[in-house]
């Protein structure tokens, strides 16, 4: 049972591994993992190698093949730590109230482009993350507390569009450590973004608490001014459905012209 658990996880979970796992790179390096082992025991190809071993058979390893085998194998579990968790021990999905809106391929562009005036923080991140699962409630608080017309929150998938994680580079493998990444629009362009990333694209460590990003992001002054664009956007919209009514004429000179008529009529007479 110990060992079905883990394979049964491991499967479910196969098609959100699958995309990264067909990458060149683990492909090749899966590729000469399995030749190494087939040359080493096939009868006939094992036999014509040299070896280190005392007994001369060159069809087994030797120590020093064993030690960097047994380093090797310590170096990958250390660097998939974060995948085993996720197929051991997911974190629960955050289901509270939110303002936050789910962008796909097609549309983030578009919505970001939209009205220049809007500032936008988009929250970059994978469903099989767990550091974005955890991350799920704090982003929701925040969208709470500064959500307005001037000022939005949204979120993609980039483990579900991949042509997202490229445009905006924001890395999708496990063993990056971009997700989450949040990124602040203004006029439909990148301003920053949470955590940087250095020249040689590895990203820098950084704390997703709420403190953290209001301080980053300047939140409170970013609320302040978007809250008078909605105020102005407000007037506008007031005065563009409901437009002025005339002015009536007072009761004074409508009385003054009433005797006016009267008197005329009177000298007709």
């Amino acid at each position: 049972m110990a060992l079905l658990t883990p394979l049964f996880a491991f499967l479910y979970h196969l098609p959100q591994v699958y995309k990264w796992l067909l990458k060149p790179y683990y492909v090749a390096s899966l590729f000469m993992s399995i030749a190494f082992l087939a040359v080493r025991k096939t009868p006939g190809i094992c036999d014509r190698l040299a070896t280190q071993r005392e007994d001369g058979n060159s069809c087994d390893f030797d120590w020093r093949e064993v030690e960097i085998l047994m380093f090797l194998s310590a170096i990958v579990m250390m660097k998939n730590r974060r995948a085993m968790f996720l197929m051991t021990c997911k974190p629960p999905l955050y289901m509270g109230p939110e303002y936050i809106k789910y962008f796909s391929d097609k549309t983030i562009d578009d919505e970001l482009a939209r009205d220049g005036r809007v500032t936008w923080i988009v929250e970059f991140f994978a469903n099989w993350s767990p550091e974005c699962q955890s991350f799920a409630s704090v982003y929701a608080d925040l969208s709470l507390k500064y959500n307005c017309a001037g000022l939005k929150f949204g979120k993609v998938d980039i483990g579900r569009y991949g042509e997202v994680s490229k445009k905006y580079k924001v890395s999708a493998s496990p063993l990056s450590k971009q997700l989450p990444s949040l990124v602040l629009f203004q006029g439909g362009k990148e301003v920053m973004r949470r955590p940087q990333v250095d020249k040689k694209g590895r990203a820098v460590s950084w704390s997703f608490t709420e403190e953290n990003i209001i301080r980053e992001f300047n939140l409170n002054e970013l609320y302040q001014k978007s809250k008078k664009l909605s105020k102005t956007r407000g007037d506008k919209v007031s005065q563009s459905q409901f437009p002025p009514v005339p002015e009536e004429e007072e009761p004074e000179q409508q009385g003054v012209e009433a005797q006016g008529v009267e008197s005329e009529s009177k000298k007709d007479k």
